[in-house]
Formats: C-alpha cells, structure tokens, sequence
C-alpha cells in the first residue's frame, strides 16, 4: 500500500505547522526563563540554554522527517520526539513554578528597606519612609525615616510622569499633599538587587521583586530629573478627599503585604500602572481598559479622558505648564522643593474636585 505523505492532506500538513510552532514558541520561552533564572554561573545557563536548543532542532528535524516524509522516515518517531518534549517542557514548568520570590536579597541601597504603616483612626505612621540626598547614581546620603500624616488634612493627589527614553514609556509616581506643607510620594518599583539593572524583558521572567516605596518627595522627583536626566511632568488630580483617603490607604495595604509576603515584579499585570489602576478601580468603580494603561508615558491622555485632571486645559496646556524638569533642577535641594515645582501647573492653588464631576459656576 502506498503511504501518503502530508503534502496530499492539508489536515496533516496544518497539523505539521502547528506543532512546530509550538516548539519554536515554547523553545523560545525557555531559553528567556533559563537567560534569567537558571541557577549557578554563566557556564551552566548556556549550557542549558545549548542542550534545549539542541533537542527542539532535533524534536524539529523528526517530525518533518516523519510527517512529511513517511516514505523516507517512521512516523512513530515523530511522535515520540514530541511526547518527549512535552515532558520536558512539563518538567520545565514544575521548576518555574518552584521559583519564589524573597525579601531577603542583597538589595540596592535605595530599595533595602521595604515600607509599611500603621493605620489608627486618621492618623498613619508610616516607617522606613526614603529620604535619600543623591548627587550622582552611587554618591547619595541615606536616610529613611518613620514619618506621621493626618488623613483628615489630606489636601491633593498629584500624578508625575518621568521620562526616560521613548515618549511611549514612562514612570508614574503618585505624590500626596497635605494642608501642613508635607509631601509623600507613592512608587510602585522593581527591587533591584546590587548592580542590577531594570530589563522589560525580564520583567516577564520573574527577574525582580515588587516593591511599593514611599519617599519625600524631594527624594523622589530629584533622583530621576537632576540624577538621572529623566523628563517630569506634574498634574493636579481632581481626587476628592476622601478618595484620595482611600488610595493613600490602599497604597499602604499593598506595602503592608508586600513586606509580609513578597511578590514578583510583571512588566504588563503589576507595573507602576496596572497597580494603581487596581485600586482606582476598587475606589471609584468601573474604569475602562486602555492600551494607554501599558503605554505608560501616554497615561495622562488616559486620566483626562476620564475627567481625573484639571478641566478647562487642554492635554498640552496641561503638559507644557506642568513640565516641571527645569523647576526641579534649579530648586534643587531647596526646603521648599515641591512649593517650587508647583508654580504654574494648572490647579495646584484651588480645592479639588471629585473624579468625574465638573465645576460648578
């Protein structure tokens, strides 16, 4: 009996395809968790990475043999080759699933300490809050401080975005004011590790931990424009007080079991972004998903379309007024450091309004 071969049935010839995109796919899924998480030296990992590749060419090479060619190969092989690989893969799955994060790393200095507070009534102690003098990347005074706000005083959330590279991306800081001058600034981060360096990619493969950092906010805006050389924009929310409240609370919850119980770092579901939107979510209710949440640097194009900044401004009105990078720089190490970044930007004299109501005349 003639065999037939897989180009005189498209069922068995999509099946071909099929399967050794899987194998491509996953194959390159592995190699990334083994780049960033095999354990032991250099060697060992490119090891590693050599011998898996090596058998999804040869996974590869038997099934086109075997399908495509059963005239020229045995079929059986082809499958074998892939209940093999499915193996390997499942084992590879089981080893991924053993990776636990840990607050117990050789961290960087400016993410040692984990924050935390404790909430009584409307008065918040909040511990290892970072006030670090920096000058350059690795010359910086540091200090973390325990630090007590009055919720009842809670007079504004204002949202900085800090630009680095691509306008696409950026770094969203949340900054709490209250009516006796203090600032406290809210960021979601990696936790780097010593001489460790952030990675998008990585960020996919369990490279870092979580960490939600409260800092002066002198600390906070100065490292990233006088430091890192980093764009900043600053936009008075039209938060209420007692939705402001709740996300300042919020922000603590999650501080709170992230130094109880550590968690991974993702680039796409928990980034400086995603978190917050969360707990507006929980706050306001229903907001809509948006690419512009993973677009970090387009998200107050986003909070505007959603009345959560100033009205009666346009987004560039908005944008140019509250670029507040040259302000930072000259107000520099002033006590009166936010005051000074402030002047100009839309909003930051009057009462706020709640999220989505518009002024009353």
């Amino acid at each position: 009996m003639r065999k037939v071969s897989y180009n005189e049935v498209p069922a068995l010839r999509i099946l071909l395809f099929l399967l050794s995109i899987v194998v491509v796919l996953s194959s390159l899924w592995a190699v990334l968790a083994f780049w960033y998480q095999a354990p032991g030296k250099s060697i060992g990992r490119y090891l590693l990475i050599i011998g898996w590749v090596l058998a999804a060419v040869l996974v590869l090479v038997l099934l086109w043999r075997g399908l495509a060619r059963p005239d020229l190969a045995r079929p059986d092989l082809a499958w074998q080759s892939m209940l093999v690989y499915a193996l390997m893969f499942i084992l590879l799955r089981i080893w991924w699933a053993s990776l636990e994060p840990s607050n117990e790393r050789n961290w960087s200095d400016d993410l040692a300490r984990t924050t935390h507070g404790v909430v009584q009534g409307e008065q918040v102690t909040l511990h290892n809050v970072r006030n670090f003098t920096w000058r350059s990347e690795t010359d910086y005074d540091i200090a973390w401080e325990t630090r007590e706000y009055d919720l009842s005083r809670l007079r504004s959330v204002d949202m900085t975005t800090s630009y680095w590279d691509s306008p696409a991306i950026a770094h969203v800081l949340l900054s709490f004011g209250f009516d006796d001058g203090q600032f406290v600034v809210f960021s979601v981060e990696i936790r780097k590790e010593r001489h460790e360096a952030f990675s998008e990619l990585g960020g996919f493969f369990k490279k870092f931990e979580l960490s939600v950092v409260a800092t002066d906010e002198r600390d906070a805006i100065r490292v990233r424009t006088n430091v890192r050389d980093e764009d900043a924009y600053l936009y008075r929310t039209r938060l209420d007080q007692d939705a402001a409240r709740q996300l300042f609370l919020a922000f603590i919850a999650e501080a709170n079991e992230l130094a109880a119980e550590p968690r991974f770092y993702h680039t796409v579901t928990a980034n400086c972004t995603t978190l917050v939107f969360s707990m507006m979510r929980r706050i306001i209710g229903k907001l809509p998903l948006d690419h512009r949440l993973l677009l970090s640097g387009h998200l107050p194009a986003y909070v505007q379309k959603q009345r959560g900044l100033q009205l009666g401004y346009s987004l560039e009105e908005l944008r140019a007024q509250g670029r507040i990078t040259d302000r930072a720089i000259a107000a520099d190490q002033a006590a009166d450091f936010s005051q000074q970044i402030r002047q100009g930007v839309p909003g930051w004299e009057a009462e706020t309004l709640p999220l989505g109501r518009a002024p009353t005349e």
